[in-house]
Order: structure tokens, then sequence, then C-alpha cells
């Protein structure tokens, strides 16, 4: 029988008043007719788990950079024997990639220098461990002295008399120029830990499998779980401000966050206000680098920006500790799970198989916590400096009249900003009476884009394109993405042929619960959680982590073993199922749900939430 497909990317309809979409995009980001042969024969899944929402022409630098850097890190520095990178395109102003396999007969050549290589970072992980850091942060410092202004009326006499014999336009140039490659060494250095944080887990998990056949695959995630993460930090922190409030009285004072200059005044003339306000400042140096976003896109907020952002989680943290609620994730709990699981297996082997064990699942629980720390400095500092920045210049070229709103610089790509700025350049520096040219050009421009990005929004992105392999193999794209076999068999309509009438995912953290759905779809939703609500969303970010603790369960579109929901739910013990594919489509708000962990399933109980408070099943993983 021939297998069931998507559609193709070519066959797919633009949405009402989106025609000329692929013009605002690079040529090489979109389709090309003339490859529609070779394009078809590629199944394509959309990676709506990072890039949930319709792509601004410069916000595809990010998918461009993370993408490109995954893949040099598999094919060109690790030599993964099996799995070159990513090809991606963005299509209808969304991102689908096609995993790239290594062909049969190049694998046992890369067998030795993967070999190497990884046994290279594995013995040394430590050592590099805090020279990445290092690294990063020199990247994000210099990214910081770049400062965007207006260019001078006239060249100061001080260069003049010194022979400079430049008129600093060069600087602005330059400046652009340095702060997109710093942008990409950063991404560069991403996954210079990543993928190994993978391979680790990977290698436990498959050595599981083998040694134990019928090991479900949440044990194994239990096995590493219970770990002090730096990505928790910054909620750790409002946990500790919101702590401090209460021990000093000031609860009183939080009555009005929005007001952030008026609650931060009450705070600091209160007794004990000025203990609070040290401890505040304190944290926000890393820690407020944080997106309630993921970071991908030019409109994030950042708490250091947004701080009525971090000052209403602390609110929310007080108004739970005077409830008597527990605040801080059951960390002990977790620990206690992973030993007793640990144990049981680990009382199953002997010898050499035990020793094989013990020492695999280690390195997975080493490696582990980068896969979500790195977040915490690339897509969040990173990606927040590199936006502030963005914007800076945006305002520059808004007062130089090229746009009509400061953010527009977002509507051109980035090779586009650069002509746009040595037109500036040009006209301010020939003095010509009418200025640049972009002010004539770009205005009409950006509000026809502006018209066709929102007209791509009203659209829902197709889960993949074409026919699927019969098996998905690709270790990755499993793990991380939830694109499994059975999955796509689900979003085809071609799953089990019982009467389950929900939804099926993956098994992303244990427990059953019942509960009130509410529907995310952006993080500007998440003011609207109420306590016991079981979150639905495209996918989850990990900035979300004040909520996790006033929610019962998680449900996503997208999403693996490895995904950000994954992991954080587990280390919050909440029950979750991701890559449902329709999820978020397909569940209304106030919705009555039965979330199993253990399981991957969804069920829609009715239409109406109950009174009765929803309770906990069953969180038992074995």
């Amino acid at each position: 029988m021939a297998r069931k497909s998507f559609p193709s990317p070519f066959d797919l309809p633009t949405p009402p008043g989106a025609e000329g979409w692929e013009d605002i995009y690079p040529y090489y980001l979109v389709f090309q007719d003339a490859l529609k042969a070779e394009e078809d024969e590629k199944f394509w899944f959309c990676d709506s788990q990072h890039w949930p929402t319709v792509f601004k022409p410069f916000e595809t630098i990010g998918g461009e950079f993370a993408v490109k850097c995954l893949g040099q890190y598999n094919a060109r520095h690790l030599m993964i024997p099996t799995a070159n990178g990513i090809e991606f395109r963005v299509h209808l102003g969304y991102l689908y990639m096609s995993p790239i396999p290594v062909p049969e007969d190049q694998i046992a050549a890369r067998v030795p220098l993967f070999e190497e290589r990884v046994g290279y970072y594995f013995q040394n992980w430590e050592r590099l461990l805090e020279q990445w850091k290092v690294k990063v942060r020199a990247t994000i410092d210099e990214m910081e002295t770049i400062e965007f202004t207006r260019l001078p009326d006239v060249v100061p006499t001080e260069d003049i008399l010194s022979g400079r014999a430049m008129d600093g336009s060069e600087k602005l140039l330059e400046d652009y120029d340095r702060l997109i490659q710093l942008c990409y060494r950063n991404w560069q250095y991403h996954f210079e830990f990543l993928n190994l944080g993978y391979i680790a887990y990977l290698d436990f998990f498959n050595f599981c499998k083998e040694a134990f056949p019928n090991i479900p695959d949440l044990a194994i995630a239990t096995m590493v779980q219970g770990v002090d993460m730096e990505l928790f930090k910054p909620d750790d922190e409002l946990k500790e401000l919101a702590a401090l409030a209460v021990e000093l009285g000031l609860q009183g004072q939080f009555g009005d966050t929005d007001d952030v200059a008026g609650t931060l005044a009450a705070i600091a003339a209160a007794p004990g206000g000025d203990r609070w306000t040290a401890r505040y400042e304190q944290a926000q140096d890393p820690w407020f680098n944080f997106t309630v976003g993921n970071g991908f896109y030019g409109h994030d907020k950042y708490w250091n920006e947004h701080q009525e952002i971090p000052l209403g989680y602390v609110a929310d943290y007080i108004r739970r500790l005077e409830d008597g609620q527990q605040i801080m994730r059951p960390v002990e709990e977790l620990i206690a799970e992973k030993e007793r699981i640990v144990a049981e297996y680990r009382e199953l082997l002997d010898g050499e198989t035990r020793a094989a064990f013990d020492a695999k699942r280690q390195l997975a629980a080493t490696a582990y916590p980068y896969v979500e720390n790195h977040n915490f400095y690339i897509e969040h500092w990173t990606m927040g400096v590199f936006w502030r920045k963005v914007r800076q210049l945006s305002r520059v070229l808004h007062a130089e009249g090229f746009w009509s709103e400061p953010d527009d610089l977002l509507y051109l790509n980035r090779n586009e900003v650069r002509d746009a700025l040595f037109d500036l350049v040009t006209g301010w520096g020939v003095g010509a009476p009418g200025g640049p040219i972009g002010p004539v050009y770009w205005p009409a421009e950006i509000e026809r884009r502006r018209a066709i990005v929102d007209a791509l929004k009203t659209a829902r992105p197709a889960p993949a394109l074409n026919t699927p392999p019969a098996v998905i193999t690709e270790p990755f794209t499993r793990m991380l993405w939830g694109i499994t076999t059975e999955q796509v068999q689900s979003w085809l309509g071609a799953g089990d042929d019982d009467d389950f009438t929900g939804l099926r995912g993956m098994a992303a953290s244990p427990g059953v619960v019942e509960g009130v759905a509410r529907v995310v779809h952006d993080a500007d939703q998440l003011d609207q959680v109420q306590e016991g609500d079981i979150l639905v969303a495209t996918v989850t970010a990990p900035s979300w982590g004040p909520i996790f603790g006033k929610i019962r369960a998680t449900v996503t579109d997208i999403g693996g073993m490895m995904s950000h929901a994954a992991i954080v739910c587990r280390e919050y013990g909440l029950p979750a199922v991701t890559g449902t594919g329709s999820g978020s489509t397909t569940i209304r708000t106030g919705q009555r749900l039965r979330v199993d962990g253990n399981t991957g399933t969804v069920t829609i109980l009715g239409d109406e939430p109950e009174e009765t408070p929803a309770a906990v099943l069953d969180g038992a993983v074995r």
C-alpha cells in the first residue's frame, strides 16, 4: 500500500493577503520551483517548538544561525557517524526542517574521528565547560559595548587635527557588521556542547533499551532528573525574593506591580526595604537577562527591560506563600524517585554490565544540565542584548525617516539593513538636499510586508510536508522534536484503530491528572493562567518556570523526551504529553481534560469545567 502523505509545499494555498510572501525572505530560505522534484522527495517537519510564530524578515537570523551551527557540529566538528545537519526552509512564514543522513558508505570512516573528538570532550567536560562560559560571556560583553547613535552634523575638529581622515560613518557600518558576527559567534558556541549532551543521554538511553527491553522511556529520563540547573536560577531568585518580602513584612507593597517605579519606591521607603532592594538589585545581573519568550523574536520581552514581569511573579509567589503553598521545585522528591528507579534497574545487572550502566548514567547526568542551561546564556542573555542593540539601530533609522514605527527594521532582512545603512551614510556624507533614498522607498515597502506577515499569521502551519519515511530513525529528530513514526502516522490519521478519540503524543513526564484547559498561544497570555489549570500550548519556553508551580500538567503540539517542556515538567514533577501535533488548535480553554503522562494520551472529558478540584490519579513510573 502507498504511504499516506502530507501536502507538498508547492501545493499549499497562500493565505489571502499574503501573496508575494516569498520575496520578503532571502532566496536561499524558500523552496525554489526549479528544485521542485528534489524538494518533494524530502520529508520536512515544521519546527514550531523553537519558532512557533511567523517570522518577520530580520528574525530569520536566529533560525539561520541555529540550524547552520547545529549542522556544522554534526557534519564537520564531531563527525557524528549517522547524522549530518538539517536542511531548512521558510514556508508561509514558518521554519521547516529535513534531517540529512550520512550515506552508508561513509559511516565507518567517521567512527574513529567521532570517538576521538567526543571522547576528548567527555574526558575534559568540566574544564571545557568553564572555558565555554568565559568565551560566551566575553562575546556578550563585547556586544554590550556597541552603541548606535545619530551621525553628527559636522565631523569633529579633533578628527581633522589628528589626521584620522574618516567621517565616523565607517563605525556605524562596522558596528552593525560586528553585531551580526558576534551573534553568529555565540551561536557557534551554543552547539559546542549541546549535541554532546544529547549524545551522552542517547548512549545511556540505547544501553537501557538493550539491557531492559521493556523499560519505559520515562524511566530512563527519570534516572537523570533532579539536577541543579542554571536555567532555573532566574525563577529561583524570584522565589527567594518573595520569601524575603514575607520575612520583612513587605507584602503590602506589591499591590500594583505594573507601576514598577512606584512599587520599588514604596519598598525602598518601608522598614526593611533597603535589604530587599539590595537583594533585588543583586538578582538582576545576570538573571534578569531573561525573556518570557524564547529569544528568537524581536518582540520577546525581557525582564530587565520590563520589570513589571518579574515583580508580578514575585507578587504571585508572595500570595502563594501566604496561602501556605510550597513554591520550590520538589527536588528532594525527584532525587528520591531517581535513586529508587536507578537502584531497581541496577539490581538487575551485575559485573561489567552494571559498571557500564553506572558509567553511562553518570555521564548522561553530567552532560544533561547543559541541554537546558545553554538556553540562558544564548537564547536569553545573548539574544536579549542582540535584540536591544537591533532596536537601538532601528530607532536611529526611524529618526531619519526610514520607517514609520520605531521597530520597523524587523521587516528588512539583515542584508537589506546593511544596504539601508549605506544609503543613510551616503546621503549624509555627500550632503544631498533630499538626503538618503530610504525614506522614499522603505515606508510603503514595509507596510506591504507588514500586511503579508499579518496575513501569514491567520493560518496555522502544516505539521509536515511530503511523504514521511516508513520508519523515522534519526535520533535527534525523535528525542528533541518528538517526530516519531507513530506520531507522524497519528498526524496523518493513520494511528491505532481503537476507540480512543483523544490526542496522542509523547509520554514526556509521568503522572495522570484531570483539570481545566488553558490554551496559550504566546507569552503575553501567561497572565491568564489560573491556579490548577492544565496548560495547552504550541510549545512552552524554559522561561515559563514561574507558572509551572500553578498548573497541573502540560500539553504541547511538538516536542520529544528532551524538549524544553518535557525536561521542565519532569523537574517540576508535572505530567506532560508533548508532540500531540494539534493540541493547541483542537482543545479550547475551559474544556476539562485528562492528561496521562505515563501513556502519552490526552482525553477531552467535556466542554464545561467542573467545580470539584482535579485529583492526581497516578504518578508512578516503572
